[in-house]
């Protein structure tokens, strides 16, 4: 009996959640949303959860909001692959020339793309004003392919970053191949490079195409050395794998790939050897082994390399300071490489080195207007210095005040407020496509006004003929600067050039690893500084705080620069790579190399462009403070070995 009634008592309980839960749960809902963009905000959430009858449910709560294109972007994008053709020309109509039916369109065509539905594909394509989606370039010559068009010159310049693939290039590549557009040598090339950049899952969609059975492919990047010990076997297939393996295991030791290599190079042909070499070669590079060149680079001649390749064989020419090795290295660079300034830079220097001074000449002024790390540099092997240029007639209070009237500016502001930078951003910058140079100071100048200071350095950034230096290189909170900056001894403008970088002026910015603040400083850096200064009572909530964040990452700062014998560029290094890398740079350095050497030689992609943009804004910064033109070469420095003390540049 008291088991029936107990029964009973968890039947009803249960019954009664079902019917009472729902209300509550509703209750709850409304009560949590204090205002339209709290109901904005859920919607968002839904559409990206996919989450279709949620977000009509709370589309349906916005039927006056500010920004109605964003509702029904956001009730429409769930079901987009269910809803008609109709539904969505209707919504691109209403909302046409706006950056979210420009999204919109993306969206769909990245679904008629999966469909194979060129038809309609081809249509809207020629529609999408940004273009800047790889899928989409993908599948817009998969179609034209389809046609029997040829687009294999388009399609190898394209395919340079396997990680960003996904189903469209795959489907492209695998086409190319069957119709013979694509090689087995564009084949393997393609696989190298997914190889090389670690990308498992293309290399294996790939596998099907080149005789190789996806064990094989995966063995050959996972368990390279399996492969090396197995040897190079007789078929085309296992030469390439084993010229894949032999990449992955120089990444640990380049000694054991070489000697690999060494014991089968009669067994492959010239250019096989070539290929085996320059896998080697790379990864020397890579750990900055002086004896790359001599031991690895040097038999990789006529090789098929990627563009890394090509540029770490210029760049180990330059540690060396072998002028003539880095000019017949950038001359055999694919031409939109070697017109890359940094190319055009360093030609020009080996020209001058190697006695064509004129030549030399005529490659720096063709640089020399750029406002970036080469430009100045270019100036410098001028025999200018590098100014503030001087600025144009100041904005009028109308110029400023029609930017400010712009509805798609507007929106960005509002979603600033809201925290939605990714949308912000997007608003802001579709409506920059269209104004004058004169408009994006005026936009820059309105963003200012609304303290949107990374708007404000960015639209500035992108103009040519008149330029404002105040805009592109804004100071703000001077006097917490000053106090820490002073009470250190540390240059200013190095630190104002380093926030530039690191967060734009965003005071809340935070990085994928959890960086934080003006300095992007991390947790547990925040904390060993506070306890090294002794600051009391530290709390990591704090390291958003402006006074907190600049004091301590000044003091962070200058304990890297005293750590590295004052070198700002080894010192900039360290702030973003950590003090222990820069240090082993250095030391597998055989002789001084100037500071633009360093940092052109630096292994990681990031920090390389992070040190570069870094000294560049010191110097305007310096330009700007001191009201004089000034040097990035002496900034930059020379960096030698630890205990050589040199007298002069190299």
């Amino acid at each position: 009996m008291f088991r029936l009634k107990w029964i009973a008592g968890v039947v009803f309980a249960v019954a009664s959640s079902v019917l009472v839960m729902p209300v509550a749960q509703a209750k709850s809902r409304v009560a949590s949303f204090v205002n339209d963009d709290d109901v904005f905000m859920a919607l968002r959430d839904a559409a990206r959860s996919d989450d279709a009858d949620k977000a009509a449910e709370l589309a349906d709560r916005l039927p006056n909001y500010a920004i109605p294109s964003y509702v029904d972007y956001y009730r429409l994008k769930p079901r987009l692959v269910q809803a008609s053709s109709v539904e969505i020309r209707e919504y691109l109509r209403r909302y046409n020339g706006s950056a979210i039916a420009d999204r919109l369109r993306n969206d769909w065509l990245l679904i008629l793309g999966r469909q194979r539905d060129f038809v309609t594909f081809d249509e809207q394509y020629p529609l999408f004003a940004l273009d800047d989606d790889l899928q989409l370039k993908c599948y817009s010559l998969l179609s034209r392919a389809s046609r029997g068009e040829k687009v294999a010159v388009a399609a190898r310049a394209l395919l340079v970053s396997p990680k960003d693939y996904g189903e469209a290039c795959s489907s492209l590549i695998a086409s190319l191949a069957q119709s013979g557009q694509f090689t087995p040598d564009d084949l393997w090339w393609q696989l190298r490079l997914a190889s090389e950049t670690s990308q498992v899952g293309a290399a294996r969609r790939l596998a099907p195409l080149v005789a190789a059975t996806d064990a094989q492919i995966v063995q050959a990047i996972e368990k390279a050395p399996l492969v090396l010990a197995r040897g190079v076997g007789k078929a085309t297939a296992t030469h390439q794998l084993f010229i894949m393996a032999l990449g992955r295991v120089a990444r640990i030791s380049p000694e054991q790939a070489a000697s690999a290599l060494s014991n089968v190079e009669s067994q492959l042909t010239a250019e096989e050897r070539a290929l085996g070499w320059s896998q080697i070669a790379l990864q020397a590079s890579l750990k900055l082994m002086p004896e790359a060149t001599t031991l690895y680079w040097s038999r990789s001649a006529g090789a098929s390399l990627t563009s890394d390749g090509y540029q770490w064989r210029a760049r180990m020419a330059l540690r060396n300071g072998d002028w003539k090795l880095i000019l017949d290295a950038i001359n055999a660079m694919p031409a939109d490489l070697r017109d890359d300034a940094a190319w055009i830079y360093w030609r020009g220097r080996a020209l001058a080195a190697t006695g064509d001074v004129v030549e030399a000449q005529k490659l720096f002024k063709s640089i020399s207007d750029q406002t970036n790390f080469y430009g100045q540099l270019a100036l410098e092997d001028l025999g200018l210095q590098i100014s503030i240029p001087i600025a144009g007639a100041p904005l009028t209070e109308k110029e400023v005040a029609a930017l400010a009237a712009n509805a798609g500016l507007r929106r960005a502001l509002k979603f600033f407020d809201m925290n939605l930078r990714f949308e912000a951003v997007r608003e802001w910058n579709w409506e920059l496509r269209s104004l004058s140079e004169r408009e994006h100071l005026a936009a820059a100048e309105f963003a200012r006004q609304n303290n949107v200071l990374d708007r404000m350095v960015n639209t500035s950034d992108r103009t040519r003929s008149e330029r404002d230096f105040t805009q592109r290189f804004p100071s703000p909170f001077r006097n917490f600067m000053v106090t820490s900056t002073n009470a250190l001894g540390l240059d200013m403008a190095w630190v104002y050039g380093l926030i530039r970088q690191e967060s734009r002026f965003i005071m809340n910015a935070r990085s994928h690893v959890g960086a934080s603040g003006l300095m992007q400083l991390m947790p547990a850096t925040a904390r060993y500084v506070a306890k090294k200064i002794g600051m009391a009572d530290f709390d990591p909530g704090q390291v958003n705080e402006v006074s907190t964040n600049i004091e301590l990452g000044t003091n962070y700062l200058n304990m890297v620069l005293g750590d590295l014998d004052g070198s700002q560029a080894m010192a900039t290094a360290a702030y973003n790579a950590g003090p222990g890398r820069p240090r082993s740079w250095r030391a597998s350095l055989t002789r001084p190399v100037e500071g633009a050497v360093f940092a052109e030689s630096i292994p990681f992609a990031e920090t390389r462009g992070y040190v570069k943009n870094v000294l560049s804004n010191a110097t305007y910064y310096a330009a700007l403070f001191d009201g004089k033109p000034q040097s990035l070469k002496a900034r930059l420095g020379i960096v030698a070995p630890k205990g050589f003390v040199p007298t002069e540049l190299p």
